[in-house]
């Protein structure tokens, strides 16, 4: 029956048989013969169909969380003890920052240390990795904290902590960022992410309407367009912008500095395991040969 749960949970993740197929490698008539499997040996059913949307019912909400149980549960019973005896896949989820900035030597630790083991990078903005880790498609994620709480079924470690910055095209004049922001075309971080966000909220908190001439989510795009004199930003100290000359100044916030938090994200029952332990502590920018590998709960 594990099959039947992984297409469930496809199912409940993507909203059609014909979505969860393809995410899966199954035609729509075997997620559809699949689910009816499952909902004939549970004796309920667990969708309302409205077209071609399944959406999850009473019996739906309770099962899934079960599933998800159920399902770790027997990946654990083949897992190894040493992260030197793991082979196969790990799924690693990461942001673009990440990406460029520490996630390398990590990727390069945790080969030295489990040398089988495939790490697969799936790139993706914070909202989307948090997702994929909640519905099991990504081991683990590295992402900005969100701004809301998380389910109880995952589990977070701080990883680093960047200060945003003001960067302003170099003949701009003026250091006070709060005059700078009411007069100067903004390059705005993008609203919907975790980060811009907490734009969003510093610019509410001073009473500060921008005016915005681009938006988007890329930090050293942003840094690009701000080097081309199209406005001003505010963004995080992260990026590979950080390790070369750039045409720009920056200027710090001083009092008003706020941070964004970068997490690595996992779900609960895996936090455990050898090899997610093994993966935290090569970001850890330790040695992880030089100490344990078990990491205490938090």
């Amino acid at each position: 029956m594990l099959r039947e749960l992984k297409t469930f949970m496809a199912v409940a993740r993507h909203g059609t048989f014909a979505a969860a197929g393809m995410h899966i490698g199954l035609t729509q008539s075997a997620v559809s013969s699949q689910i009816k499997n499952l909902e004939q040996a549970l004796g309920v059913r667990l969708f309302d169909r409205t077209g071609r949307q399944a959406i999850l019912n009473a019996a739906g909400v309770r099962a899934l969380p079960l599933a998800r149980e159920m399902f770790e549960l027997f990946s654990q019973m083949s897992i190894p003890q040493k992260p030197d005896e793991y082979h196969g896949e790990m799924k690693i989820g990461a942001i673009a920052s990440a990406q460029t900035g520490f996630l390398p030597q990590a990727l390069l630790r945790l080969r030295r240390m489990a040398p089988a083991v495939e790490a697969k990078l799936v790139p993706g903005v914070s909202l989307d990795l948090l997702s994929q880790v909640d519905a099991g498609e990504l081991d683990v994620a590295i992402l900005i904290k969100p701004p809301f709480e998380l389910p109880k079924e995952l589990h977070v470690q701080a990883l680093e902590t960047e200060p945003f910055v003001l960067i302003v095209p170099m003949d701009v004049k003026g250091d006070d960022p709060l005059t700078i922001l009411l007069e100067q075309p903004h390059v705005r971080y993008d609203r919907s992410s975790f980060g811009g966000r907490q734009v969003t909220r510093f610019l509410r908190e001073q009473r500060i309407e921008v005016r915005v001439a681009l938006e988007l989510d890329e930090l050293d795009a942003i840094v690009k367009f701000v080097e081309n004199g199209l406005g001003v930003s505010l963004i995080p100290q992260a990026g590979l912008w950080l390790e070369r000359d750039v045409n720009l100044r920056v200027i710090p916030l001083g009092s008003l500095t706020f941070h964004r938090e970068v997490v690595l994200l996992m779900r609960r029952g895996q936090r455990d395991l050898p090899l997610h332990q093994l993966f935290a502590r090569c970001l850890s920018k330790a040695d992880p040969a030089d100490d344990i590998l078990y990491l205490p709960h938090s």
